[in-house]
């Protein structure tokens, strides 16, 4: 298969996972807390990577051990407990549609940090993406006055991140096979997710006949296994075959996926956070203009 067609085909199947993965975070936090679900979700996809990936390992050189490290807290482990947290408090379609400033991010962070050069439209794009970012969260306040947006500030910490490692995957580790990369991550990520886990008390929680957990680790289950474990992988791979901010753009499709998921589900969203989403989404299409 031409590069081409493999990037499209990659965003396109990331663009349908992660947009699910907002509402199976809201679902499973019904019955767990955000550091039980953040942990537990690390441990389920590092157990089904290592399966399938351990032999990958031994690709990894020992000077990429570190950049290996960095990018596995940076790109899983903490916007994990950031999504888990923020989602305590603001919608899930909300949150997917501020993780859409990802490729804002990208791009300034790659600039800064990395020296890429970009163009007069593509600052444009920040600034307009950006208000479109104050503008949803304001907005969100106002129709869900129950709701604390302060958490918001999560969801653009997580962007971050991945905006930071996005940038790492391409500069440090693009001659890595993708499975190696996935493999590494959550090889690194065993221990820091099982104390995390046991410090949130779970195994301290009744499981004979508690159906609400029982229900929360099916839907933690899902996310884990395609939602972090496949997705990285492929995400891994659509780096290597595309760009930092193409990779990035995943978010273009993904508040789409959420939002129909959340409105499902019952969620509420207004006129004026669609106008927001739409500054958000034109500010991160100029921003991927060469």
């Amino acid at each position: 298969m031409k590069t081409l067609d493999k990037k499209w085909l990659y965003l396109s199947v990331l663009s349908v996972v992660w947009g699910s993965s907002f509402i199976l975070i809201k679902k499973a936090l019904i019955g767990l807390t955000p550091l039980q679900l953040g942990a537990l979700r690390t441990l389920f996809a590092a157990i089904f990577l290592l399966l399938i990936g351990f032999s990958y390992l031994k690709k990894i050189k020992k000077q990429q051990w570190k950049w290996i490290t960095i990018s596995a807290f940076l790109g899983t482990f903490i916007p994990a407990f950031l999504f888990a947290f923020a989602e305590t408090q603001i919608d899930s379609a909300v949150a997917s549609i501020l993780n859409s400033t990802t490729p804002i991010v990208t791009l300034i962070l790659g600039a800064v940090l990395f020296k890429i050069v970009f163009s007069r439209n593509q600052l444009i794009g920040v600034v307009i993406g950006l208000v479109g970012s104050l503008l949803l969260i304001w907005s969100g306040a106002d129709v869900n006055p129950n709701q604390n947006y302060w958490y918001s500030t999560l969801v653009l910490a997580a962007s971050v991140c991945y905006a930071l490692n996005v940038n790492i995957l391409k500069k440090y580790l693009q001659d890595l096979p993708a499975m190696a990369i996935a493999a590494g991550n959550f090889i690194v990520l065993l221990v820091p997710a099982f104390f995390v886990l046991e410090y949130s008390g779970f195994f301290d929680l009744e499981f004979v006949g508690n159906t609400v957990l029982h229900v929360s680790l099916g839907y933690l289950l899902i996310l884990a296994l395609v939602g972090t474990a496949v997705a990285k992988v492929m995400f891994n791979k659509l780096v290597q075959v595309s760009t930092p901010v193409f990779a990035s753009s995943v978010t273009y499709i993904i508040p789409v996926m959420a939002l129909l998921w959340g409105l499902l589900d019952g969620e509420r969203f207004s006129l004026f956070q669609a106008g927001a989403t739409a500054f958000i989404l034109l500010g991160v299409l100029m921003t991927n203009k060469k």
